[in-house]
């Protein structure tokens, strides 16, 4: 097997440094380069042709937000995994670099940290986005035989009450094709969660809410789901759904991550089946892993509809791939058509 072939753009030796010698461990990677600062980056990208970029944000002479542009002008597909710190303007410096075509980040281990302990957050949080990121190391979607199979289409008229989404790696992008199509008047709220952490989810909230028609904001403990809102989970914080008396209410907790993640898919599915049943849609887009299986499978066994991404668009097919292989999956669908989708499925029930 050819291994992966990896480009470092970062001006701090001492960061190239801890990242060559994380990789040197692994058999299946290679580093083909190294770079300064992004002008000299993009040059060694044209020339190298790698197989993923590790890019920092800020650098001399040409940053990473401007070095994203320039590598997509020449390379549309090739991950870009930026590696910053996640300090509020790293946040913000982060995020717009997804939004400019990055594929994902991972947060720069600490000064304080020490060498073997930066290495080994590097081994635990870079490689695996490596490998799921790259064709050489891309893990094939298990197989999930102990889920009972539901063959079902996107054809029901039963009335839907609530969307709900999950989505992880290239979510930014998934989501600013998804929620912006769907209309002022669709008639239901919408839930998501997005992996991401704190700082980031209120400025995916706000970028959303720019170009949406509907108002888009951070989920807010005990605030009443109405419809024209959309509500994100806030990074940190599990996202569910309860319903006390008449309305339906967020409710937000620390309770311990699943799949690794908080918030997570799962427990906010698994709290709309509870209040919604088959009067739910789901939506599986873009991400790593498979976080928001079972969610599906209990939204799926109350009557519920599922949406999920294609791998032809996914960034990542693992969560929308989980779903698809356990045959939970309503529908499958290119990004582009899931927004328009959702509003024909949604208007159709509630007619």
């Amino acid at each position: 097997m050819s291994r992966t072939r990896v480009l470092i753009v970062d001006d701090s030796v001492v960061t190239r440094s801890v990242l060559q010698g994380a990789f040197a461990d692994d058999p299946e990677i290679e580093v083909v380069g190294a770079a300064e600062n992004g002008k000299i980056g993009v040059q060694k990208f044209i020339e190298l042709e790698p197989d993923i970029v590790i890019l920092d944000i800020e650098m001399p002479e040409m940053n990473g937000l401007e070095a994203i542009v320039e590598i997509r002008k020449h390379d549309s597909e090739t991950p870009i995994i930026m590696f910053s710190t996640l300090t509020e303007h790293g946040a913000k410096s982060t995020f717009e670099a997804l939004s400019r075509g990055a594929t994902d980040y991972v947060q720069k281990p600490s000064g304080s940290d020490g060498l073997q302990a930066a290495q080994k957050r590097v081994r635990s949080e870079l490689i695996p986005k490596i490998q799921s990121l790259t064709k050489h190391g891309a893990a094939a979607i298990p197989k999930f035989s102990s889920l009972p199979k539901i063959a079902r289409k996107l054809s029901s008229n039963t009335r839907i009450d609530l969307v709900c989404i999950g989505v992880s790696t290239g979510g930014p992008n998934a989501l600013a094709e998804v929620i912006p199509a769907l209309p002022l008047d669709l008639g239901v709220p919408v839930v998501i969660c997005q992996h991401m952490p704190p700082m980031f989810t209120q400025l995916l909230a706000e970028r959303l809410d720019k170009v949406s028609p509907l108002t888009v904001r951070e989920g807010v403990d005990g605030k009443i789901l109405e419809s024209g809102h959309v509500w994100i989970a806030p990074g940190g914080k599990h996202m569910v759904v309860d319903r006390k008396g008449v309305h339906a209410k967020i409710r937000l907790n620390e309770d311990p991550p699943e799949n690794s993640c908080r918030p997570a898919v799962d427990p906010l599915f698994r709290s709309v089946t509870k209040v919604y049943g088959a009067h739910a849609l789901g939506v599986m887009l873009t991400g790593m892993g498979s976080d928001g299986l079972s969610g599906c499978g209990e939204l799926c066994h109350a009557g519920a509809e599922v949406i999920a991404q294609d791998e032809a668009t996914s960034v990542v097919w693992g969560m929308p791939g989980a779903v698809v292989q356990a045959e939970l999956a309503s529908v499958v669908l290119p990004l582009k058509s899931i927004g328009e989708a959702i509003t024909r499925r949604v208007k159709r029930g509630r007619v």
